[in-house]
Order: C-alpha cells, then sequence, then structure tokens
C-alpha cells in the first residue's frame, strides 16, 4: 500500500447500518487499520439488507449495501454481553487510537463503556459517538433513521417536485453526512491530540448534519424570514439553472452570471436585454418564462449537439447519467473513484472508490501518494482469529 495519510492509526468500529459504518471506511481509505466489531451470528444489521444479495462461491448471498460502506476493514465478532467479549473488547480500546459507536445514548453505559470509563482506559483516545437526534436536548436519544431525519430536518420540504410533492434525497444522505461530519470531528481531535497528548469526546448526529447543510435555503428561513419549498429541478436564487429538455434528450444548464447569460443568447439567437429577462434577479422572479425561452432554443436541436454548443460559448452544462453510466465513464475511473478488490467469497469485484487523494510536491513536480490498495469489505469475523493472536502476542511482548 502506498503510504496513506493515517497509516499506523488503530480505529476500533462498534457501529453498524451506515452512518458509523461509513465513518469508519472513510479513515479506513485514509489508511488507518480499522477493526469493525460485530454481534455474532448476524453480524452488522446491513448483511441482511436487500436485495440485491450476490451470490458468493460458497453459496451465500450477499448484500450489495454492506460491501457499501466496509471496505478496508477488518472483522471481529464479539459477544458484548459476555464477559469474553467485554475483555477482547477492552483490549482493543486500551490500543486504539479512535473508537466509533452510533448506539442509542446510554447503551455504552450500560455496557461498561461509558466515556470516563474510556478515558480512564486510554486518556489518548478519541471517541465517536453517532445519533440520529443528538445526544442531549428533549429529543435527545431519539432513534433516527435516514429517511425519519431527511423529514425531520426539513430536507424534504426542499426536494421533490413541488410543495406537495415531498421527495427524500436519492442516497441516505443524512448518513452519510453523519459520518462525515464525524470524520472531520475525528481528524480536528487527533491534530489536537498531537499537542495535549489526551483524546476527546466527538459527538455528531443525522440532525446536525443535515440542517449543517442547508445553507443558503438556511439563511432564507433565518434572516429573509422566508420559508423555501421544493420546486423541481430549477435554482431558487438562479436563473437559467436547471434541467432543460431539447427536441431530443435533455441537458442541465448553469448560467449563473449575467456574462454567462450575454454568452448564452449570443450562441443562440436570443435577446440578452429582452424586457423581464435581462438581470438574473428578474429571471428568478420569471422563472416559467425563462424556462420556456430556454426550450424554446433548444426545441430543434439534441442534446448532444446542445451540449457542444454550450461549451462553445463557455457556459457550464452537463449530461444526465445513470449509474451504470457513471462507473463506466472514463472520467469516474480516472479519479479513483472506482477501484478492484479481492472478496474471499466473490472473488474480484469492483467498488466505489474513496474521493480524495494526496500527492507529494517537490521541485520535480507531484507525485501521487493514496492508498493504492485496497481491502474487500470482510465476511463476517474474518479476521477474529488473527486479531485474538495478535493481541496476545502484544501481551507477550509488554
Amino acid at each position: 500500500m502506498t503510504s496513506a495519510p493515517l497509516e499506523g492509526l488503530l480505529v476500533i468500529d462498534l457501529s453498524r447500518a451506515l452512518a458509523g459504518p461509513h465513518a469508519g471506511q472513510m479513515l479506513g481509505d485514509l489508511g488507518a487499520r480499522v477493526i469493525k466489531v460485530e454481534a455474532p451470528g448476524a453480524g452488522d444489521d446491513t448483511r441482511s439488507w436487500g436485495p440485491p444479495f450476490v451470490e458468493g462461491e460458497d453459496g451465500e448471498g450477499y448484500s450489495t449495501y454492506f460491501l457499501s460502506c466496509n471496505r478496508n476493514k477488518e472483522s471481529i465478532a464479539l459477544d458484548l454481553k459476555s464477559d469474553d467479549g467485554r475483555r477482547v473488547l477492552r483490549d482493543l480500546l486500551a490500543r486504539a487510537d479512535v473508537m466509533i459507536e452510533n448506539f442509542r445514548t446510554g447503551v455504552m453505559d450500560r455496557l461498561g463503556f461509558g466515556t470516563v470509563e474510556l478515558a480512564r482506559l486510554n486518556p489518548r483516545l478519541v471517541q465517536l459517538s453517532i445519533t440520529g437526534f443528538g445526544h442531549d436536548g428533549p429529543e435527545g436519544g431519539r432513534a433516527g433513521y435516514d429517511q425519519i431525519v431527511q423529514g425531520e430536518a426539513g430536507l424534504m420540504s426542499l426536494t421533490g417536485s413541488g410543495p406537495d410533492d415531498p421527495q427524500r434525497v436519492g442516497t441516505p444522505i443524512a448518513d452519510l453526512l453523519g459520518g462525515m461530519h464525524g470524520v472531520i470531528g475525528v481528524l480536528a481531535a487527533l491534530f489536537e491530540r498531537a499537542r495535549s497528548n489526551r483524546g476527546r469526546v466527538v459527538r455528531s448526529s443525522l440532525l446536525s448534519s443535515v440542517v449543517g447543510v442547508h445553507a443558503f435555503q438556511g439563511t432564507r428561513a433565518t434572516v429573509a424570514k422566508e420559508t423555501p419549498v421544493a420546486q423541481g429541478n430549477h435554482h431558487p436564487s438562479i436563473a437559467p439553472y436547471g434541467f432543460f429538455r431539447c427536441g431530443r434528450g435533455a441537458v442541465q444548464v448553469s448560467v449563473a452570471s449575467d456574462r454567462l447569460w450575454d454568452s448564452f443568447c449570443a450562441e443562440f439567437g436570443l435577446d440578452p436585454e429582452a424586457p423581464g429577462l435581462a438581470s438574473n434577479s428578474e429571471r428568478v422572479e420569471r422563472r416559467e418564462e425563462t424556462i420556456a425561452v430556454v426550450e424554446g432554443a433548444f426545441s430543434e436541436l439534441d442534446a448532444e449537439e446542445v451540449l457542444a454548443r454550450l461549451a462553445k460559448a463557455g457556459v457550464p452544462a452537463g449530461r444526465m447519467r445513470d449509474l451504470a453510466e457513471v462507473y463506466e465513464w472514463e472520467q469516474v475511473r480516472s479519479q479513483g473513484l472506482v477501484v478492484s478488490v479481492k472478496h474471499s467469497a466473490l472473488g474480484s469485484i469492483e467498488l466505489p472508490g474513496p474521493p480524495i487523494r494526496f500527492f507529494d510536491v517537490d521541485e520535480t513536480g507531484e507525485s501521487e501518494r493514496s492508498r493504492s490498495q485496497h481491502q474487500a469489505p470482510p465476511l463476517l469475523d474474518e479476521h477474529g482469529s488473527a486479531i485474538r493472536a495478535w493481541l496476545n502476542d502484544e501481551e507477550v511482548t509488554r
């Protein structure tokens, strides 16, 4: 493996479903050793989430959901209600740099691994805890799954064809953001630990992560006192910016400045100073008229011709791809966004890859230093014996 930034760090991942496992996967992508602790028998909930399941060489079905968020991890099965399970976990946490959990509030305390106990066991440990709605407050500890939080945090009210058509985002974005914000907190705590030699408790939630990315829609509500609503595939503050139908096919166009509007109009023979359409604010106020003007300009053209002319005019645009097309797209593959791994039961498979790359720079130029080899998501308890042997060897060494 090419050297990665977190190489040498040990992460104990007690989480299940998606938010916590996604955080663990991100740390693994960055080079950390991630040991996933699972319940004996069933393991992580997502091992049973499907279809689709893919049949392995052993005749078992493997969930593609689980495969999406558990690369670059080892698996050990521990019964945390047993003395042996708690002993092994204690040994792991005593050596760890980071611990991830997304149990409901109070579960870790009942298991004997509350924040105070863990700080006593390992003062340098960074503890990441992810919940649905937060650890405290009037609804602290409430169970939260992605779609529930998308609704409660207002995201569904902004998504859909209109105010009466609320839709969830097509990926579990609340879970993913919860994991990502957790990782940001962990990295900050590790940076601080380099100075203080002490760990911290880092807390994130699905609720805070969605509210935290409301962006300009949030300030519309808090400052302008407007309540934003869903309005389909067109931007609420910029026009024309969105999805436009052509004579054959459709394109996405972003005319994000009046300068670009002038370029757009010059290319398609339109008047940039037409009454009511000369400025962005006017075009936003007359959104339907603006859409009609743009689609009228595209009405005799196919999508590829429109895209070529927009590129010539310097107007940002793009096509609509399905996921099969995305993962075959050479640009995606060039960015390391598809990785090949060897799975113990499925053989060679391709997975979506990590979104971050690293480069060394010196007087001769750049050289990539990203992680070059990735581990397939593990079978349940695939590394249990090896991890126990490693712990025992360390005890002997000490």
